[in-house]
């Protein structure tokens, strides 16, 4: 399958400029899941510059009904 990483690139909202994986979202999610992470675009815009991407922060936020 081609990636179709100019596409996935408008929905990223990832801030961390140095990201090598922004638009490639199997090598992201791969990447988050193996540190017990989400990826950024699981995350509203003010949770995501957190960079707080914890399983934790994702379920106050759902409990919280902001996700």
């Amino acid at each position: 399958m081609e990636c179709k990483q100019e596409q996935n690139l408008s929905g990223c909202n990832c801030t961390y400029e140095p990201c090598q994986r922004k638009g490639i979202c199997c090598e992201c999610i791969a990447y988050h899941l193996k540190s017990r992470q989400l990826p950024a675009c699981c995350f509203p815009a003010e949770a995501e510059a957190t960079y707080d991407r914890s399983f934790a922060h994702f379920a106050k936020l759902v409990q919280a009904g902001k996700i």
